[in-house]
């Protein structure tokens, strides 16, 4: 990130009117302007250069967030965020390749109002992976109507984004929900008023019972341990490698490594947990 550049007119203050006027009275810059500002950048990692590029495009990146003022969100926000698209832009940008910055940056700036609108528009995630956020962006600009998109519709859009109607009927589903309030919005003693807090109680999460639990085993771990520990080194060995440890040693492993037979192995086995059992309940 370009840090030297006044933040003051990256961040729009007051109006969006007068933060309009002020980056409009930055000079646009001609093709050789721009080209010898960006080499300068490129080559030498001028920051002047830099910051002159910045403030000479404020002016597209207002042009384009106003384009993405139908999602309620803060005009300043979203011009903000594609402030920040416009930095990395300028700051990735190559002279070499041929471009004008302006072509070069659309991308970055559109890109960083989209994972801003797709994070603010819902409480809850409304897409999550690219194909969703294309769909979702697609599916706004389609809709030229209020209500459900009728069958023709929904299969003109599928066939146009080229994904499923499934897809489509679900980002539908999710443009059209809205958010509700977890815990209670009214009176307590109104008929009508109900939220999920009341019934999203999961029954299973006795916080007592598990705390109960987790002292259970932790003292029957302790127990076991500690009866472990009064056998013989060999029985303890065969024990752990028989049930505590991964993986698990079968009987021939165990009468390989003590020269032995495994039916032997199987004895000392039984008799090692014998003792185990007398031992935890001391």
């Amino acid at each position: 990130m370009i840090k030297s550049i006044d933040s003051m007119s990256l961040v729009p203050q007051g109006s969006i009117e007068a933060y309009i006027q002020s980056v409009n009275k930055f000079a646009m810059l001609s093709a050789s302007e721009e080209k010898e500002l960006a080499e300068r950048l490129f080559y030498d990692g001028d920051l002047d250069a830099a910051k002159k590029l910045v403030m000479s495009h404020l002016r597209f990146v207002a042009y384009v967030a106003k384009s993405y003022a139908g999602y309620g969100l803060a005009q300043a926000d979203l011009i903000q965020e594609g402030n920040v698209g416009l930095m990395k832009a300028v700051k990735r940008f190559d002279p070499t390749v041929g471009v004008r910055l302006v072509s070069f940056a659309v991308h970055w700036i559109k890109a960083e109002i989209h994972e801003y609108v797709i994070r603010n528009w819902r409480m809850v995630k409304i897409a999550t992976t690219k194909a969703q956020r294309k769909l979702f962006f697609n599916l706004r600009k389609a809709k030229k109507r209020l209500g459900w998109f009728s069958k023709a519709e929904v299969e003109n859009v599928a066939n146009n984004l080229n994904v499923s109607t499934k897809d489509v009927l679900e980002m539908e589903s999710r443009l059209n929900g809205h958010d509700y309030s977890f815990d209670l919005t009214g009176e307590d003693d109104d008929e009508n008023c109900y939220a999920p807090v009341q019934y999203l109680e999961d029954k299973s999460a006795d916080v007592a019972l598990l705390v109960e639990v987790e002292n259970s085993q932790s003292n029957y771990k302790s127990k076991l341990y500690s009866a472990l520990s009064l056998l013989d080194l060999r029985s303890q060995d065969i024990i752990s490698s028989r049930w505590l440890n991964e993986p698990k040693a079968t009987l021939h492993d165990l009468a390989s490594r003590y020269s032995i037979s495994a039916e032997r192995v199987r004895q000392l086995e039984g008799n090692a947990i014998k003792k185990l059992q007398a031992n935890m309940q001391l």
